[in-house]
């Protein structure tokens, strides 16, 4: 059986108001982000799928980097294992 871990995040990021809609297409230009939901106030919920952790801090420090990002917060993080030939969580 080849077992594999799947990393499943999501993050709040805070962006100035004006910016919402910059900044989401700059995220959505990342691997393995979903963008679920903003809010007016420039909140902005990001899921991730990955294969590991580091993925996950290395995407809040890319995003933490963009213009006019003012944090980024990891709201939850589960890690479930995926069964690659059936394609199934175990």
């Amino acid at each position: 059986m080849a077992q594999q871990e799947v990393h499943i995040s999501s993050l709040v990021v805070h962006v100035k108001p004006d910016q919402l809609e910059a900044t989401k297409a700059l995220i959505q230009g990342l691997e393995n982000t979903e963008i679920h939901g903003d809010s007016p106030d420039g909140k902005i919920v990001v899921v991730l799928e990955t294969a590991n952790q580091g993925f996950v801090t290395d995407t809040i420090e890319v995003i933490n980097a963009f213009p006019n990002v003012l944090t980024t917060f990891l709201v939850y993080h589960q890690i479930e294992q995926f069964d690659s030939e059936t394609e199934d969580f175990a």
